[in-house]
């Protein structure tokens, strides 16, 4: 299997259930693995990406489809925009597919892995605060909560001295020097199913792109932008992004939990904008998580949009 193939694929596609003239926003295009699945359907697709470095695949794919797609570069918070400017009058569908790609972690200069030497970056853009901005710039706490949070390292606090003490010698330029100075502040950890340094190198990421805020203005986005009986699928691939886009759906479909007689809240009279079409979440099959280790930790979520009008913010 290429080492950038599309996970869940056809979980995606059952939900979307593309066809000839419905148009598709592809939020996530990457290599254009679900792009090219839903054009091959007969479906258009207006792809998202704010990588610059996924044009190529994207001049490949306006050849292989041409008049099916577009590429825009924009983040999902710019969905909604995308969508106007497009000229498109329905939208039919919406599929998130979150978090780094495997040709990001594979691209050493990009700065994502621990694992290859680079600078250190993490920019799924080109644009904004780096990885090294951070570990070099930022108070002990912050560093800290963002460990914690984004990142769930018990030892948050331990890393953040270790990095404020190192970084008065000499600032961290380069990947493997903050994946050694991480290890040694943890004690090795020797025989860890992962690497020391991966919570604090997924934290970084999550707070250099925003990529839970992010997601919360995309799914904010796709409710507002999502025609009736449109179709939303999301595969996220750890806890913080499922709990969201879980939490969005659960209050969208109004099965949020209404209170107790101890504790009362408002009767909601709001319209559900949304119901699910996958209950609860589906997971990758023992045949494709051998086949693409990425696939093991996926889940997808999936649903309709009614005719009722969006809801508006959702909680942080």
């Amino acid at each position: 299997m290429s080492p950038h193939a599309p996970v869940l694929l056809a979980e995606v596609l059952e939900a979307l259930a593309p066809g000839p003239g419905d148009v598709i926003i592809d939020a996530t295009f990457g290599a254009g693995g679900y792009t090219r699945a839903i054009l091959a359907a007969g479906a258009t697709v207006i792809a998202l990406d704010r990588d610059p470095t996924v044009r190529p695949h994207a001049d490949a794919v306006a050849n292989d489809f041409p008049g099916q797609f577009r590429l825009i570069r924009t983040p999902f918070s710019g969905l909604a925009e995308a969508f106007a400017d497009s000229g498109e009058t329905k939208l039919d569908g919406v599929v998130f597919d979150i978090g780094v790609s495997s040709m990001q972690l594979d691209q050493a200069e990009r700065g994502f892995s621990f694992m290859r030497d680079g600078p250190l970056d993490m920019r799924m853009s080109d644009e904004g605060e780096t990885a090294a901005d951070i570990v070099n710039g930022w108070d002990h706490g912050p560093l800290a909560h963002i460990f914690k949070l984004y990142g769930d390292e018990r030892q948050s606090g331990r890393v953040a001295t270790a990095i404020l003490r190192r970084r008065v010698e000499k600032p961290f330029e380069r990947t493997l020097d903050l994946a050694a100075l991480v290890e040694k502040a943890l004690g090795g950890r020797r025989g860890a199913p992962i690497h020391p340094a991966t919570r604090v190198f997924q934290a970084l990421r999550i707070a250099v792109n925003d990529e839970l805020g992010e997601l919360r203005a995309g799914l904010e986005a796709a409710e507002a932008t999502l025609s009736p009986g449109g179709r939303l699928a999301v595969v996220t691939f750890h806890s913080l992004e499922d709990r969201i886009v879980k939490a969005f759906l659960t209050e969208r479909t109004g099965n949020a939990p209404g209170g107790s007689r101890h504790a009362p809240v408002a009767i909601e009279t709001r319209k559900p904008s949304f119901t699910l079409s996958v209950k609860g979440a589906r997971e990758a099959g023992e045949e494709e998580r051998a086949a693409n280790p990425r696939a093991r930790s996926a889940r997808l979520r999936a649903a309709v949009r009614t005719d009722a009008p969006p809801w508006g913010r959702i909680a942080a």
